[in-house]
């Protein structure tokens, strides 16, 4: 469908973009509302008639993309999966977010993420699908929006490629896939901007209070990071609004108190439930949900100075254990290949998109929509490329939506006014910004599909030479050369996505494409460990100051480590084995003291070994029909069957068993619950049977070794010291109804 983007509206005013569509005309009185026969598959009447079939079809791709073997991914990060198979028991522990089903301590996020999946659950059982399957709709949810949000200004063919570009992006199809906050954040995320444009639209209120509605239900899934957005969308309403200013203040009162309900109201009842009768608040230092917002989880992922997190307080040193940090963090060998395939040509778009409304009036809608998404992507991509905290390369799933809506607004705007000598020697730039940097990701992969990046390159390049001259062309040949510009710029992307989905992806730290596509990745799929159950994990020390190499049994942390960010490799890890030690690359001060990283508990104890052993900080134990069949013993009998130094690690029993694990320590093993005096109270008091030796932290950083000093290590030597020796296979418990003999 041609759209005139050079319509001039009342007051002389032009505004680029066709108007809103007009709602139908609303019946009389008691009149029931009927939808129009046919009206699902047609569409609204001002749009072709292939448009409709198109959107529908998009969704099917990427609801079948979504779900292909999602099985593969097992429970994926077994930290939230045992919260969410506590949630499905208990009621409390759903409201909570409890790890386990005893309520001994919740995850590092409040639990609304959860809750999908969680009914889900509850309704067809614990298995990949229930848990998985929701984050997939939560994935296709967002495409609908992205489309929906540009569809109503820019038409259908702009608002189609912004759907595929998001579908298509390889982080949105890892974390659409997986079961971290991030998906539901997506899309409440795109919902906020969606709302706001159209409050700028018409003026009303309700678009603004349901905005508001949206970022407070995304401060329950991962806190402030929805908060991120905020201030390009107040701006944005504040000045373009179509009503008088006094009204835009009004209406954005109302928007802030619509936030505060939708997410105090949790925040609230766990600040005032007395501590005694709730769950520890996982992740804090004082059992406080608010400490936890603006520590750990909140102001301390900017500063780097993030207490109980791993290494402890950065003082503004994370940047060096997350990566380097500076304008060009989303462009490097880490993080290019998650999410930077289109984000210079959406820069492009972006600048041409506001050039061109620059003479727009004050409410121009267009205009508005590229300062609402293209804000939220500038915004969002300055705070984590500077941030000197905790960061993983996943986090930029929420850059996916911002970036294909600007890439389809801009691509469709300059489409229709490409007869201008600068609007087609922009949309051609971008295309050739697309296929260059596509080229230069997949070169980073040499060996993987080497002869793409040429395709890539040839094809963006040929494209573009005919884009330049759209003005000219026939109409046909145009739209040849858009479609080959299209192709270009999305084959790239779509090869990692399609790596992406055909990979198994576990643990906390998941990375997407193909192995080797993100030199950072700490674990849990393609560049960062374990990927299809097959690989090993790091042979080697964690990256420290020194070249530590550690060695020890099984899979992951426990007995290996992770690999120096600069050149390190992975040794295979075999059951029962010393692993194989990988070669540490320099370490530049870039990681945790002390080189190794060692699962903790006793020298020698657990190891992530076939017979069932202590899991590490990024992903749970595997557990063997024998340890399995240990804990199962008398279950019933007790509240926690088992406890354990670190969430991962007591993740994995609980999954094995259904039956509540308690995580001493949290998920680093360095929070301060249950104090040494509570968990010997809780053991006088017969609710705990046994004590997984291994797991968590290793080090004087609180967790489970023997020299360490923090209440983890306190109540391992305890364990150690008063209890009986349990063995099975490479799995060491220690029965806490058993006295150690002398």
């Amino acid at each position: 469908m041609t759209t005139d983007y050079d319509r001039t509206e009342a007051h002389g005013a032009p505004d680029w973009g066709p108007p809103p569509t007009a709602p139908p005309e609303a019946p009389g009185p008691g009149a029931p509302r009927r939808t129009p026969p046919g009206r699902l598959w047609r569409g609204r009447p001002e749009d072709p008639r292939w448009a409709r079939p198109a959107f529908l079809g998009l969704l099917v791709l990427t609801l079948v993309t979504y779900l292909y073997d999602l099985s593969a991914s097992g429970y994926a990060n077994s930290f939230y999966s045992a919260a969410v198979q506590a949630g499905s028991t208990s009621w409390k522990a759903f409201f909570f977010g409890s790890l386990d089903g005893g309520n001994a301590i919740t995850v590092d996020k409040p639990s609304a993420f959860m809750w999908p999946m969680e009914l889900s659950v509850r309704i067809f059982g614990l298995n990949s699908w229930a848990i998985l399957t929701p984050e997939v709709l939560m994935g296709v949810g967002t495409v609908a929006v992205v489309y929906a949000a540009v569809r109503r200004r820019f038409g259908p063919v702009a608002g189609l490629v912004a759907g595929a570009v998001l579908a298509l992006t390889p982080v949105a199809a890892l974390m659409f896939r997986f079961n971290n906050p991030d998906a539901l954040l997506a899309l409440l995320m795109s919902l906020a901007c969606y709302f706001v444009v159209r409050a700028v639209e018409d003026g009303r209120t309700r678009w603004l209070v349901w905005a508001g509605v949206a970022i407070g239900f995304a401060f329950l899934a991962k806190t402030l990071q929805a908060f991120l957005i905020l201030p390009p969308l107040a701006i944005v309403y504040a000045v373009c609004g179509p009503v008088r200013l006094r009204r835009r203040l009004a209406q954005l009162g109302l928007a802030t108190a619509a936030l505060v309900v939708a997410g105090g109201w949790w925040v609230a009842v766990v600040e005032l439930w007395p501590a005694s009768s709730r769950p520890y608040v996982g992740g804090s230092q004082d059992n406080s949900f608010l400490e936890l917002t603006f520590g750990y989880n909140g102001l301390g992922r900017i500063s780097g100075d993030e207490t109980g997190s791993v290494g402890g307080g950065g003082g503004g040193n994370g940047a060096g254990r997350w990566g380097s940090t500076g304008w060009d963090r989303m462009f490097n060998s880490e993080i290019g290949g998650q999410i930077s395939w289109l984000i210079p040509a959406a820069l492009i778009l972006l600048a041409a998109g506001l050039w061109a409304t620059r003479r727009a009036r004050r409410t121009s809608v267009t205009r508005a929509s590229f300062l609402v998404w293209g804000g939220s992507l500038l915004i969002t991509m300055v705070v984590f490329s500077y941030m000197a905290g905790i960061f993983h390369q996943y986090y930029t799933v929420a850059l996916a939506p911002y970036v294909a809506a600007v890439t389809g607004m801009g691509a469709g705007l300059l489409w229709e006014k490409r007869a201008k000598t600068w609007a087609s020697i922009t949309l051609a730039g971008a295309v050739v910004a697309a296929a260059a940097w596509g080229y230069v990701l997949l070169n980073r992969t040499p060996g993987y599909l080497p002869w793409l990046k040429w395709l890539v390159l040839v094809g963006g390049l040929a494209a573009a030479l005919g884009l330049v001259f759209a003005g000219r062309l026939t109409r046909r040949l145009a739209l040849g050369a858009a479609a080959v510009g299209l192709l270009a710029a999305l084959a790239g992307p779509t090869a990692y996505t399609l790596s992406t989905v055909n990979s198994a992806h576990t643990g906390s730290i998941p990375t997407a494409g193909p192995a080797g596509a993100s030199m950072m990745g700490f674990g849990g799929g393609p560049g960062g460990g374990m990927r299809d159950g097959a690989r090993g994990g790091f042979g080697g020390g964690m990256p420290g100051p020194g070249q530590g190499q550690g060695q020890g049994q099984g899979q992951g942390f426990p007995g290996g480590g992770m690999p120096g960010r600069n050149g390190g490799t992975q040794g295979q890890n075999q059951p029962g084995q010393q692993g194989q030690q990988g070669q540490q690359g320099q370490q530049n001060g870039n990681g945790f003291p002390g080189g190794g990283f060692p699962g903790g508990g006793a020298a020698g104890e657990g190891g992530r070994a076939g017979g069932g052993g202590a899991g590490g900080l990024l992903d749970g134990a595997k557990v063997s029909s024998a340890a399995r069949r240990l804990l199962e013993t008398d279950a019933g009998d007790y509240t926690w069957v088992a406890a354990s130094i670190g969430s991962q690690n007591a993740a994995g029993y609980q999954l094995a068993t259904g039956d509540p694990v308690m995580a001493i320590g949290g998920f680093n093993g360095t929070d301060p619950s249950p104090t040494p005096a509570q968990f010997e109270k809780y053991v006088a008091e017969g609710k705990i049977h046994y004590f997984i030796a291994g797991g968590g932290m290793g080090g004087g950083m609180g967790a489970g070794t023997a020299g360490g000093t923090g209440s983890g290590s306190k109540i391992s030597s305890w364990v150690r010291s008063n209890f009986k020796k349990v063995t099975v296979g490479s799995a060491t418990f220690y029965d806490l109804t058993r006295k150690a003999s002398g």
